[in-house]
């Protein structure tokens, strides 16, 4: 019986706790389910019977974590328990192992030791074997997917989301493109006292700046030619809930003042009423932008940054946590197999080991399509590296702003322009093939100087196959 049958409950006063060890568990392949109090979870308890494991505080408002553990062993003597406390003291160790305990975990603690714990705390038939197929990303009743990731960066993120998710406060996650910004702030309504309340989403860079201000704040009928009805905005939408406002750095400067004062006051007209709109809700904004830059070049607003950035979460690049490739791309190829009935599909340790030596520019959005295309695409059931090679996508063209400030463009373009007019002016023949022909063999020579001579991660870097890597060095060219 594996790991995702089996059920876990975290029961814990401190949500970021609460958070982080749900986080671990669901990463391990648990169904975790948390709760704030004693009460609320014998009140399930009485509903859904019991779970397979379950760890509780000590200390808690109501029924302490003690109690808790005497009533479920009373109902349920043979359900394992372990208790956690930061109180680490020979009275408490006492009484939890008096009270039938199955092990006493202090805080804080490893996750991968509550982890550990975890299964040496399950029956023998609930550990679990090599399952036959990498099993999916735990996902959200609305179906979004949870974040992935048991690196150090991916933990303190993870730490900070619990953290933050109970304070009022606006937050800006910043980062990449494709590094889950977007599962950042669903993570972080989803484990607060709004969540409940709606989720609304909105990219400010993909409506036309002329019909952004009705998106966010709404229209009455007769407003502007074609508004024949009133529009409820987002901000309405979002009443009671949160606002997640993605690439902000894109907003226009006329939207920017007036974001600022709702912000500030919590109300707004729509374009064209008379009527003050009240609403409650937190503000999520997210971008890739460096918004300092963009406030230095008079761009984007002093003051409204300051409002959005109470606190700032900045995501890593997927490059910065290649220890985490290994398992999004098992649960992406999982997924994605799975949603195409492609049945099951697994890596090979080349083709593991070739992802993660890649610098993957569009993080991990990058990586989730490499994956349905290999699920719908690959042959077999096992990808291995001439699979990769088979299916790589032309580079995503996203380019480091250093890299390509370092060779300017136009100097290229005339260097380029000047060996061409002295090649036809001495009489060569066939000018484009041999120009071709060079360009090619520098940008592969440039690539493989880079990765060390790797072909796949060059040919992955420069987007062409690793089959055209090696036609067009030769065979006199050592194979890695």
């Amino acid at each position: 019986m594996s790991a995702d049958n089996r059920r876990v409950w975290v029961v814990d006063d401190d949500r970021s706790v609460r958070f982080v060890l749900a986080t671990a568990l669901r990463d391990a392949g648990y169904e975790v389910d948390g709760f704030e109090n004693a009460a609320s979870a014998l009140a399930a308890l009485r509903v859904r019977g019991a779970p397979d494991l379950l760890f509780t505080d000590v200390r808690m408002p109501g029924e302490d974590g003690l109690k808790l553990l005497d009533r479920l062993k009373t109902a349920h003597p043979h359900l394992p328990v372990i208790v956690m406390s930061a109180y680490t003291d020979v009275a408490s160790t006492a009484s939890a192992f008096r009270g039938g305990a199955h092990e006493f975990l202090s805080k804080p603690f490893d996750l991968d030791d509550a982890v550990a714990l975890a299964a040496r705390a399950l029956p023998a038939s609930a550990i679990a074997a090599p399952a036959a197929d990498p099993e999916p990303a735990p996902e959200t009743v609305a179906g979004a997917p949870e974040l992935i990731g048991d690196t150090p960066a991916m933990r303190a993120l993870f730490r900070a989301i619990g953290r933050l998710a109970q304070a009022p406060l606006s937050v800006l996650i910043t980062g990449e493109t494709g590094t889950g910004k977007e599962l950042v702030a669903h993570a972080l309504h989803r484990e607060s006292p709004r969540s409940t309340g709606p989720f609304v989403a909105l990219n400010t860079a993909a409506i036309p700046a002329e019909l952004l201000e009705s998106e966010l704040f709404g229209h009455e009928a007769g407003a502007f030619t074609g508004a024949q009805k009133r529009h409820v905005g987002r901000f309405e939408q979002a009443n009671g809930g949160t606002l997640f406002l993605d690439e902000i750095g894109d907003m226009p400067a006329s939207l920017q003042t007036r974001l600022l004062r709702v912000l500030a006051e919590g109300e707004f007209f729509r374009v064209g009423g008379r009527e003050l709109i009240r609403v409650d809700v937190r503000v999520i904004a997210a971008t890739h932008q460096d918004l300092e830059t963009l406030v230095q070049q008079g761009r984007f607003r002093a003051d409204l940054l300051h409002r959005l950035n109470v606190v700032r979460l900045q995501l890593p690049p997927l490059r910065e946590r290649r220890g985490d490739i290994p398992l999004l791309a098992d649960t992406f190829l999982h997924r994605a197999a799975r949603k195409l009935g492609a049945g099951g599909k697994r890596f090979d340790a080349g083709a593991t080991a070739a992802l993660q030596a890649m610098d993957w520019p569009g993080n991990v959005r990058e990586l989730q399509n490499l994956c349905w295309r290999l699920a719908a695409l690959a042959p077999g059931e096992t990808i291995t590296v001439d699979d990769l090679d088979e299916v790589q996508a032309p580079a995503s063209g996203v380019v480091p702003a250093a890299s390509a400030a370092s060779v300017p463009p136009a100097e290229w373009d005339r260097q380029l322009g000047k060996w061409a007019l002295d090649c036809l002016q001495a009489g060569a023949r066939d000018l484009h093939a041999e120009a071709r022909d060079r360009f090619d063999q520098a940008l592969l020579n440039a690539a493989l100087q880079h990765t060390g001579g790797r072909r796949v991660e060059a040919a992955a870097l420069l987007g062409v196959g690793r089959n055209t890597v090696t036609r067009k060095l030769g065979p006199g060219r050592k194979r890695r």
